[in-house]
């Protein structure tokens, strides 16, 4: 999905630069607790969204609102998908090839301030419906469009929300204005967390044969798109969007001012993340009070992510993450489950039958930007756009 490197980036920090390399000028080559601290944060930021949106799939998974209900995606999505990936990928290549890459990004940066302010304001709804001061009146509010009069009229938009929204919203908006005017990376990297966050949590497989097909058909797809062509990087590069998560190198000497980047795509969290929370949920289906097949996967990402960074930094060149997350996401809850004599239950599990009984069909597929999969972004565009959610909604079920 997306390739883990280093860039040398603008100077406005946007990550918007060349490969880093040595001996060249104007180029800075990273201390070695520089990188360590770049990477490690890389990993950490990675992990974050993975956990906890696991664990937020399982109550959303459990909900009975139809606005709180994921999309799911089935065999037949998971198999179309890396082609139309590659598609859409080829043509936002030949797209920054012929137009000018300032007035696309600047679309983008548009659409994506108006995602990562619903994503963002989702992420927190939980922290704000904790901290919200119980004295302070929670009003409630509500915008209504519709379309037509009379027996004919039709609502188009029917958005409910309180008062903690409202501030989650304002919030969001602060961060969204600031990602706007300064493509600050850590502006990005609040976006960016929020989008896989939210893919984690509210897009899910519905059994475990679906998530090998998935992860087999993009495991394909980063190799050829990385180590075959020069589309992925070129795309990743020019993408100036919070569908990659960053961290300077040289934070230690240039502190928030910072240029060299180590990037990390959000296909390389969400699309492993997935996996993990369908993993998550069958092990509360098996109803034994244990989070084997969870603790299994998620360690076996860390060690995945960590031979990526580890391999990338040896040969100097990025590398498609998903050559060694799905190898070892999907073989070491395997082989746990074939020492455990539970392949055949693990296999039979259906995620929409157990917990799911009216999970909506994926009926729309997500679209893929950039060099990842911005799966968190697409699912944003369905709550917004799907008829099924156009009522009662509230900022936190975005």
């Amino acid at each position: 999905m997306a390739d883990v490197e280093q860039t040398a980036a603008a100077p406005d920090g946007s990550g918007n630069g060349s490969d880093l390399v040595n001996g060249t000028a104007g180029r800075f080559v990273s201390s070695a607790e520089g990188t360590a601290l770049a990477y490690g944060s890389l990993l950490l930021m990675a992990l974050l969204p993975i956990f906890f949106g696991a664990l937020r799939s399982v109550g959303c998974s459990k909900s009975k609102g139809s606005s709180d209900m994921p999309e799911t995606i089935t065999s037949r999505d998971a198999a179309r998908f890396p082609i139309i990936a590659s598609c859409t990928l080829f043509g936002l290549y030949l797209f920054f090839k012929v137009f000018s890459q300032e007035y696309v990004n600047l679309l983008l940066s548009m659409y994506f301030f108006v995602l990562g302010i619903l994503a963002l304001s989702h992420t927190m709804s939980p922290f704000m419906c904790r901290v919200f001061p119980a004295n302070l009146s929670n009003k409630q509010y509500q915008l209504l469009f519709t379309q037509g009069s009379g027996e004919s009229k039709e609502e188009i938009v029917n958005y409910e929300f309180d008062t903690k929204d409202l501030i989650c919203l304002c919030i969001s908006s602060v961060v969204g204005v600031w990602y706007v005017l300064k493509k600050h990376w850590i502006a990005n990297n609040l976006f960016g967390l929020a989008f896989a966050l939210n893919g984690v949590e509210l897009l899910h497989l519905n059994n475990v044969s679906t998530g090998c097909i998935l992860l087999g058909g993009l495991f394909v797809y980063d190799v050829f798109w990385v180590f075959g062509t020069n589309v992925m990087v070129t795309v990743a590069k020019s993408f100036e969007a919070p569908i990659k998560l960053v961290f300077p190198q040289d934070l230690l000497e240039k502190g928030l001012g910072a240029s060299n980047f180590a990037m990390l795509g959000l296909g390389d969290i969400v699309i492993p993340g997935i996996f993990i929370a369908l993993l998550l949920r069958f092990d509360v289906s098996l109803k034994k009070n244990t989070r084997t097949y969870f603790y299994t996967s998620f360690l076996a990402y860390i060690f995945g992510l960590g031979l990526t960074i580890f391999v990338m930094h040896t040969f100097k060149h990025a590398q498609p993450a998903l050559l060694y997350l799905v190898p070892a996401c999907v073989g070491f809850p395997v082989l746990v489950a074939l020492v455990k004599g539970e392949l055949t239950e693990m296999f039979s599990y259906e995620s929409s039958d157990e917990v799911l009984p009216h999970t909506p069909r994926l009926t729309h597929f997500p679209n893929v930007s950039g060099s990842p999969a911005s799966l968190a972004d697409s699912m944003q565009h369905f709550q917004l756009s799907s008829p099924s959610r156009r009522r009662h909604h509230t900022p936190s079920d975005m």
